[in-house]
Parts: C-alpha cells; structure tokens; sequence
C-alpha cells in the first residue's frame, strides 16, 4: 500500500524586500529551491556576491514533511535564523529559501530588535512572492516488455505521471517515471497487468 501526500504550497518566483532599522540595511531574498545542496549553493553564491554584508541569515523548508535548517551567521543566537524560519512555516510553504542580508548602521538593535527586522523583512518579502501548489511525486524505475510500451505510454499524462528517462533494449523498455503520490499505487497495478517491472528507489 502507499501513502498519499497532500499537495502543498512553493513559490512560482521568487521576491525581495529591504528594509532599514536604525542604519541597518536588511536586504530579504525568498527563493524556491530544489535540494538542501543547490541552497548552499545559493548561499555561498549570495555571501560572495555581497561580501561587505555583516551577516547573511537564512531558513529555508525543503519537501513534504518539510525538512527545515535555519543559521544566525554570526547574529546573537535565536535572532535571526529561528525568527525567519517560524515566518516560512506560518505561511505553510516548503521548497523556499529565505535569506537576508544585513549590513550594520552602527546602532545595536538588541536582541528583540534584530529578531522583528529579521521576521519583517521576509514577511514583507513573502507578500510578493508568487506560489504554487505542488503535488509531491516518487522515482519509479520501470522496465516493460518492448510489444508492450505502447499501453504504459497511454498511462503518462504529466504531471501526474511524466517519462523523465527511457532507454531502449533488444525486447525491452527501461524507463524513470516521475510520478505523483497519490497516483503511484493506481499506475503500479495497471503496470502489473502488462508484465512491468517496478521498483522505487533504492529497492
């Protein structure tokens, strides 16, 4: 049996807003992103391009459940990262980073300060970011008699079941399909019935 995931809500685009609290610049950025490696990609890319900020601060929410990270960069602990990460889960989104950027005035904010610039720069942030809902899907590896590739090719109606990959042999298709939960368990016996191969990931 499989377990169907809900749709859930990601960005379209991506939104930025600043603002500034007794001199200190806040530069929030909010991004859709793929995998926890391309957003420390995105990271270092933003931290080098911005190499006279004071801090760079990030949360970000990836998949469905969510895995979450979140970092102060240097701010007192608790200011920054945490602050904006509790902004991102209020608005229920999951596959977004949120970075901001801060360059120092010379006026210390205090610790109440620093964690409403930081949660008010990504709110004001997230109100021009465009979303969308996103159907969590699983990699199905799928080999099927070549006589009847025909049939499963009636089956693909992206996105709900898209070929991401296929490689043709002597008698035989192998093929990825991309496929969205709450389709999986409905394609897998249809696969079945044309003597089809299917294994997840990592079986």
């Amino acid at each position: 049996m499989t377990t169907s995931v809900e749709p859930y809500k990601a960005p379209a685009g991506s939104a930025r807003c600043e603002l500034r609290e007794k001199g200190s610049r806040f530069l929030a950025i909010v991004e859709p992103i793929e995998d926890e490696a391309a957003a420390r990609q995105r990271l270092k890319s933003l931290t080098t391009e911005n190499n006279d900020a004071t801090h760079v601060c990030w949360a970000w929410r990836i998949g469905q459940p969510p895995i979450e990270g979140r970092s102060d960069a240097g701010e007192p602990a608790g200011t920054a990262g945490p602050p904006m990460l509790q902004v991102l889960r209020g608005t229920e989104l999951s596959d977004v980073l949120a970075i901001v950027i801060r360059w120092y005035g010379g006026v210390k904010l205090g610790k109440g300060g620093l964690a409403r610039a930081y949660s008010q720069a990504v709110r004001q942030a997230l109100e021009e970011l465009p979303t969308v809902q996103r159907v969590p899907t699983v990699s199905l590896d799928v080999v099927v008699p070549y006589v009847r590739f025909g049939e499963l090719k009636r089956w693909v109606h992206p996105p709900d079941v898209e070929i991401v990959a296929e490689r043709y042999a002597d008698q035989e298709v192998e093929l990825t399909l991309e496929v969205a939960f709450d389709r999986l368990e409905w394609l897998e016996e249809r696969l079945a019935n044309v003597g089809a191969k299917a294994t997840l990931p990592g079986e």
